[in-house]
């Protein structure tokens, strides 16, 4: 058996669990993290205690300053962590009632069913207040790297065949407004993640007259009032993780537009395409082959987003069949929630310096953008301004395509009577259209792809971002 903390076991066990079960049922070697959180939450608790009398104020003062003191040996390395103890909680306790005796009042009002709620709470709120900040970085080097290639004109795809001319910039400004909801539904989660459940004990709050507005003010749960923001019911407050699963369906969100810029990034830099050049920073090379360099970077971030999402579906597995209220079966969520903010912060810093070292392969984008198959959609649109119903003009176009297949002559280079001899539509004018850049200033409504739009787009972007 193990020895274990008296603080460990109730007067209702005559002995310690087995190694095997307190091996089994530790979690200190992975909740260690909360250990900053943990004491704030403590301080807090100390210092309203002390308030409302529970504790003498001489008390609460000695227990706030051993607690400080924890604190500092944890960040200088010299707290010894006993795996015995199971959780960053107890450790922490056992400590601070070695070190004070009054320390074994701390936990008067409260359970480690709030307190674990709590301490869950505020790491997450200070990871996604840095998370913000990353996905705003990644949107800057998404921007800056477009505005450095304002004018490169490339290939847009559907079905991964070539389809229409856009900017490259444009291309970049689609992820960008994919990161920019990734960002609001941060920022919209948050507000479910700021809220204090400390008061509600095990699942039925306490008969002592804990000031759950005091503790919540102290430790910053508040709403954009400055309001103090607490759980009204005790049984929810104890065994809600609907804030560590809407964050981790945020970052499988956001890891799945990683993926995707991923793959564009991937196909872009292949011999195929050769649109980009990685720099050799965020390349690998091959053990066999020597003239290989690999965008493992982007392959590993577009392989995160399975991660990401076999956290989330781990998470709601793991609540779907629990009763009220909690359970140990939530020890669960912790592995899965710090899993997922380690992996989406990494990748999202990762992708974002990665994209500050790509440089554009101007003539082999427009290589490509000279395709003047891109722009048979405009030629239909010729058709359309010349009185001709869009399905007929598409079918005459298509008609058109084949006819150029079958001679064998790229689109633009027909002449006026291959053109006639499908449709007496085409008129002199009809080969202007395949003047790249007039095709692409001619899309000036909202969201199109003409140089003005983009450049107007780079702008707005900068300037938020900025």
């Amino acid at each position: 058996m193990n020895k274990k903390s008296p603080l460990s076991r109730s007067g209702r066990f005559t002995s310690g669990p087995g190694e095997d079960v307190a091996k089994f049922t530790e979690s200190i070697s992975f909740d260690r993290r909360l250990w900053r959180h943990d004491l704030l939450g403590s301080i807090a608790h100390a210092t309203m205690l002390g308030n409302i009398g529970v504790l003498s104020k001489a008390e609460s003062k000695r227990i706030v300053k051993v607690l400080e003191a924890i604190g500092v040996d944890i960040e200088e390395g010299r707290f010894e962590w006993n795996e015995s103890l199971e959780d960053v909680h107890m450790n922490i306790e056992a400590e601070l009632t070695r070190r004070e005796p009054a320390g074994a009042k701390l936990h008067t009002g409260r359970s480690r069913n709030d307190q674990v709620a709590l301490d869950m709470r505020m790491w997450l709120r200070d990871e996604m207040v840095e998370l913000e900040v990353e996905i705003s970085s990644l949107q800057r080097s998404l921007v800056e790297l477009g505005v450095k290639n304002d004018k490169v004109i490339l290939p847009g795809y559907t079905h991964l065949q070539r389809a229409q001319p856009v900017y490259f910039a444009h291309h970049l400004l689609a992820y960008v407004e994919m990161f920019a909801r990734d960002h609001e539904r941060l920022l919209d989660a948050f507000s479910r993640v700021n809220v204090c459940p400390l008061g509600s004990g095990a699942l039925a709050g306490s008969t002592l007259p804990l000031d759950r507005k005091q503790v919540a003010e102290f430790l910053g749960f508040e709403d954009s009032k400055g309001r103090p923001v607490i759980s009204q019911n005790s049984m929810d407050a104890v065994s809600d993780r609907d804030f560590a699963v809407e964050f981790c369906f945020i970052a499988s969100m956001t890891g799945v537009h990683l993926s995707r810029l991923a793959e564009d990034l991937i196909l872009w830099s292949s011999s195929e395409f050769d649109y980009i050049r990685i720099s050799d920073e965020y390349t690998t090379g091959s053990s066999l082959m020597p003239q290989k360099k690999n965008p493992d970077i982007a392959e590993i971030a577009r392989g995160k987003s399975g991660r990401l999402i076999g956290n989330l579906v781990s998470l709601l597995t793991l609540l779907k069949g629990l009763p009220m209220a909690y359970n140990r079966d939530l020890q669960e969520d912790k592995e899965r929630l710090f899993d997922s903010v380690d992996t989406i912060r990494t990748t999202v810093r990762l992708m974002s310096s990665m994209l500050s070292n790509i440089s554009v392969k101007v003539k082999s984008c427009e290589d490509a953008a000279c395709d003047p198959g891109l722009l048979a959609t405009d030629l239909a649109d010729y058709l359309v301004n010349r009185k001709v119903a869009f399905r007929e003009a598409h079918h005459i176009v298509g008609a058109l395509v084949a006819l150029a297949e079958k001679l064998k002559k790229p689109l633009n280079l027909l002449t006026l009577k291959d053109m006639q001899s499908v449709s007496k539509k085409f008129k002199d004018d009809a080969l202007e259209v395949f003047n790249l850049k007039k095709a692409l200033d001619k899309r000036t409504i909202t969201g199109s792809p003409s140089s003005k739009e983009v450049k107007k787009q780079l702008r707005f972007w900068s300037k938020r971002l900025s």
